[in-house]
């Protein structure tokens, strides 16, 4: 009798086993058809684009539109090209100011950054509290809520029409500061306390301790930084066509009529480049970072 009592207590051990690798091999497929659902949404914008950009002028307007190509041609390519080359100011001066413009925001942007994100998170001083709540609170606000104040700070500081006015506003942002702080909240206050032991600053601190325990932050907040400079429209504030930005000018090729629908396309995937490329050499980090960024308040 206890033989078979033993027997039948380990036949239901073995089902519900089963049961258990049986549930979670279904949690695991549905996570994982979610998840390719998710990412085909995701892509999905991209894919279009690309399509759009190789259709002849005829089958960009067929209703309804089609996703493959039937007759794949580079003539929106050529026109962009065409178009660009014929401009007052040279394609060349619209890429640099372009790239010039993103990469010292975005350095800056990591800079200042860095540094308030050290002070809010590991320096405690009256106020501190206060400003970490100033900081989530701005992350309601988008750009388009405080330009007009911005606009008007320009102006009072005569940036309009100057390399400033693209620059100096997106050196600091509440989203890169948020992300660092969370980041740096991370690190132990023993490694600062040793540092300053041994003689350190809080600039030697900042730099030399903690900025290169951040690597998965301060990616994450290059993406961000550059995507968000490089595809900044500056026909607002700068009017001189020396001091525009690829956008911009390629934004007004675009808006010049129905027949450049197809270098609309193509304008779009041009300018998707840069901020992809940077992204996908740095995805690895973003992650990570995401997910430390809601471990404190």
């Amino acid at each position: 009798m206890a033989k078979k009592k033993k027997k039948d207590i380990n036949e239901v051990k073995v089902r519900k086993n089963n049961k258990k690798i049986t549930a979670s091999r279904g949690g695991n497929i549905c996570i994982f058809l979610f998840l390719c659902l998710t990412g085909i949404f995701m892509v999905f914008p991209i894919y279009y684009a690309v399509i759009q950009s190789f259709k002849p002028i005829e089958e960009l307007f067929v209703f309804p539109p089609k996703l493959y190509v039937l007759n794949p041609t580079m003539k929106n390519y050529s026109d962009m090209l065409e178009v660009a080359s014929s401009l007052w100011v040279p394609l060349s001066r619209y890429i640099f100011n372009s790239f010039m413009v993103s990469v010292v925001v975005t350095v800056c942007n990591v800079f200042v950054c860095c540094c308030a994100a050290f002070v809010l998170a590991k320096c405690k001083f009256p106020g501190n509290a206060f400003l970490n709540k100033v900081i989530v609170t701005a992350l309601l606000f988008t750009s388009s809520a405080t330009w007009i104040i911005q606009f008007l700070v320009m102006a009072t500081l005569r940036m309009i029409d100057t390399y400033w006015a693209l620059i100096l506003p997106s050196i600091a942002t509440p989203l890169g500061l948020f992300l660092m702080r969370q980041s740096m909240s991370t690190i132990h206050d023993s490694m600062i306390e040793a540092a300053k032991v041994d003689g350190a600053g809080l600039f030697r601190i900042c730099w030399q301790v903690v900025v290169p325990n951040q690597k998965p932050a301060i990616m994450t907040l290059i993406i961000f930084a550059f995507q968000d400079a490089w595809n900044k429209q500056s026909g607002t504030i700068v009017y001189a066509e020396e001091l525009k930005t690829l956008p911009t000018i390629m934004q007004q090729i675009a808006a010049t009529g129905i027949a450049r629908q197809g270098v609309t396309f193509a304008t779009s995937v041009i300018l998707m480049l840069p901020p992809l490329i940077v992204f996908l050499v740095a995805q690895s980090n973003v992650m990570e970072t995401m997910a430390n960024s809601g471990i404190k308040d």
